[in-house]
Formats: C-alpha cells, structure tokens, sequence
C-alpha cells in the first residue's frame, strides 16, 4: 500500500491531474456521443450491457443481442467495445488522482483515508472483466451460458457499486474541502 501511496504521490500536481481529467472526459465524450448511439440504433431502445447499473440475466442478454441483429452486434464489438477498452484505465487513474489530490489538500494523504483513492482502480478493473465477458459473449453468440452471463453482470453490478461510491466519496472530499477553506478564510479575516 505504501509503494501505491508513493506512486500516486508523485503525480499530484494540479496540472497532470486536470490534463488526466480532461482526456479521460474526451473519451467519454465519444462513447457517449459516437459509439453508444452507434449501437443504440440497433438496439430498439433496449439498453446495453454496459448501462445497466442493477444487473441483467442470460435471457436479456439474449434478447438484447437478437435485437441488435449482426450489425448491431459488430458495432458493439468493433465501435464501442475498442474505445471503451481505453477508458477504464483513464477513469481509474485520473479519479484516483483527483481523489488523492483532495485528500492531500486535506491533509488527509498519508491516513486511512487514502484507501478511498483506490475505488476508481477497483472501478476500472470491473469495467476491463466487463468488457471481456461482454466480448465473449459477443463472439460466441448464440452459445452464450448462463455462468458467462452471471459473472459478467456480477462484473457490471461491481463497476457500478464503486463507480457510485467513488462519486459519494468525491461529493464528500470536495465539501470537506470547501468547508476548510471558508475556515480558513473567515480566521484569516479574524487575525487581520
């Protein structure tokens, strides 16, 4: 945990955690505005894998990749599946950076709270094991067994749970931050 603490450390300033932020928005920008709708088209307003927060089962797998027909299915292998193989790794180190960026301005750095900076990797591990069940299946369709389909939306279920944490947790961090500085402020104007 120390090695980890050190690594993250030595990548805090301001501006590499902003450039992270931004190229890591970009790329969710083009899944949200290229690659999804891309597959959406397909789908007959039925959601993807991928943005079902509670979970899914064998049967809606099924039905989802029937509706999406082989195009459909080819633009979620081949569109949204690449760019979404990039942004795990972007999210999971940009959040854990900004959530250590935050806690060392709070102070709160090299503290038990430092763990919480590690739930955007753990977010970003569910998003990669995801993304390989969903390609599996994808190629494999329509042998698809219930055990794949079970474990990928455990996958799915997972990245959502620490995906919302960690926006709880940022929520958190920013307040904290907030209230310190006003703090800080109003004793500044106090001891003028």
């Amino acid at each position: 945990m120390n090695n980890l603490r050190s690594i993250i450390s030595k990548h805090l300033s301001g501006k590499k955690v902003l450039l992270l932020f931004v190229l890591t928005n970009l790329v969710y920008a083009v899944m949200i505005f290229l690659t999804i709708p891309k597959v959406m088209a397909f789908s007959g307003d039925m959601k993807l894998l991928d943005m079902m927060p509670t979970g899914y089962d064998l049967d809606y797998v099924n039905r989802l990749f029937n509706t999406l027909g082989e195009k459909g299915r080819e633009s979620y292998l081949y569109h949204q599946i690449p760019v979404d193989m990039i942004y795990p790794f972007l999210f999971g180190i940009s959040y854990s950076l900004i959530l250590a960026y935050l806690l060392n301005k709070l102070g709160k750095l090299n503290s038990v709270f430092f763990s919480v900076s590690l739930l955007p990797l753990l977010a970003g591990m569910a998003d990669y094991l995801e993304n390989i069940g969903i390609v599996v299946m994808l190629t494999n369709f329509p042998n698809i067994s219930s055990g794949l389909a079970g474990l990928t939306n455990v996958f799915s279920i997972t990245k959502s749970m620490t995906t919302t944490l960690f926006f709880i947790v940022l929520i958190i961090l920013l307040v904290s931050l907030g209230v310190k500085t006003l703090t800080t402020l109003k004793k500044g104007k106090k001891s003028r």
